[in-house]
């Protein structure tokens, strides 16, 4: 008995998350029946497209594209504005629920898990797959597309035959009649800038690739060549828990005014170390680096780092070396972006004590996980720091790493 592997994929996520939150709140309307996408204010620097619905979609709205363009595409589109701790907490309800069926889950990203099963027999594993499915959109109101394979790499291409609310196989005895047809940009890892290159030497679908002169490839695109040709034939020999270690946890937000004073750069990145900090001991971790990053209205960029005396999750330790850093690095120059993160990370359930850290970093550090779980049960903002009390500043900005899932290299 092999295994199996599923790939699931919550269909447009971000609005999905947003809409089911919406009902459960006695919200009424549906934004997935809408011409609707998920984004940041209009009238900040924040407007990008960061989820689209169906009906935007045929409007020839796409994901990453500006607010501004959007609304030029369709007039009457809605645009409802992100919501990172609502994403965060239904990521996780899905987790748990995913680990009713298998205790191995994988994540990918915050929309996309891996589930491995090891007993389930080839034939029945469709059946398991549209069960979850079913199960999902039932208990959470919501849809998810899932890919099953034999591997994460044909379980992630088969999730994304057809959208929405599918299941999908992709075994390698099916990769002639299901991957080689498609065009070859529809295969894992191959980008915008790999695609123009592959056409120029007449391959335009996976099968093309496949079937293409390996020596050629891999001497035009080296290891990447390699890589995708691999893919091509299916092939993905990583095994489920490989995954590059989490090296750094950070944030940065594009400010909608220019700073130009050091009490209001402060303030921010104290919202912006909230949620490192929050983020690092979700993980379990202590950081013993910390930067700081700053972008000027000219795009001019600028960072500084320090490595401090012990490893640490407190928010207030993390805080006050990320504000000298900043007090060293800054010119002057009004700010468009700041950036925090931290990095020398070590993964400790026990914190012991160090002796260079005082009684009220310690102190802090209790309050800290304190804080916590007010904050998990209430929401982010729930209980936030004094000086955002009358301030239009958030008391907490960033939303879901990328950092802590990275892509798959070797891969999924």
């Amino acid at each position: 008995m092999t295994q199996i592997i599923m790939h699931v994929d919550v269909n447009s996520a971000f609005l999905s998350w947003t809409a089911a939150y919406e009902k459960q709140m006695g919200i009424d309307r549906d934004i997935r029946e809408a011409a609707s996408v998920i984004g940041g204010k209009e009238e900040s620097r924040h407007g990008i497209v960061l989820a689209k619905s169906v009906l935007a979609k045929k409007f020839k709205i796409q994901t990453g594209m500006s607010l501004m363009e959007a609304r030029k595409l369709c007039p009457n589109l809605l645009v409802v504005p992100p919501n990172y701790s609502i994403y965060v907490r239904a990521s996780k309800v899905l987790r748990n629920y995913l680990m009713t069926y298998t205790p191995d889950v994988q994540v990918f990203s915050i929309d996309e898990c891996f589930l491995r099963f090891t007993d389930l027999k080839r034939e029945e594993a469709l059946k398991v797959a549209y069960k979850i499915k079913d199960g999902v959109k039932e208990k959470f109101g919501y849809t998810v597309n899932i890919g099953v394979s034999e591997n994460k790499l044909l379980a992630k291409q088969a999730g994304d035959l057809e959208k929405p609310d599918k299941c999908h196989t992709m075994f390698l005895d099916e990769i002639k009649d299901k991957l080689w047809v498609l065009p070859v940009e529809d295969l894992y890892m191959v980008g915008r800038k790999t695609k123009p290159k592959l056409n120029k030497l007449g391959i335009l679908t996976v099968g093309d690739l496949a079937n293409s002169d390996y020596n050629l490839i891999s001497s035009m695109l080296k290891s990447h060549g390699r890589l995708i040709y691999n893919y091509a034939w299916g092939r993905d020999n990583s095994n489920f828990k490989d995954k590059d270690p989490v090296k750094s946890v950070g944030n940065s937000s594009t400010i909608k005014f220019n700073v130009t004073d050091e009490e209001t750069a402060h303030v921010i990145l104290l919202s912006l170390t909230e949620m490192t900090a929050w983020r690092l001991r979700e993980a379990n971790m202590n950081c013993r680096v910390v930067s700081v990053s700053i972008k000027d209205k000219d795009f001019n960029c600028a960072s500084k780092q320090r490595k401090l005396a012990y490893f640490t999750d407190c928010t207030r330790d993390i805080y006050k070396n990320i504000c000298n850093l900043f007090d060293e690095l800054w010119d002057k120059s009004p700010i468009r972006q700041l950036g925090v993160s931290v990095s020398d990370l070590e993964f400790s359930n026990v914190k012991q004590l160090n002796i260079f850290q005082d009684e009220l970093s310690i102190k802090n550090e209790v309050l800290d996980k304190a804080v916590d779980k007010i904050r998990a049960k209430f929401g982010d903002e729930s209980i936030i720091r004094g000086v955002f009390a009358n301030s239009d500043l958030k008391p907490i900005l960033g939303g879901y790493p990328d950092d802590e899932h990275p892509g798959i290299s070797s891969i999924l």
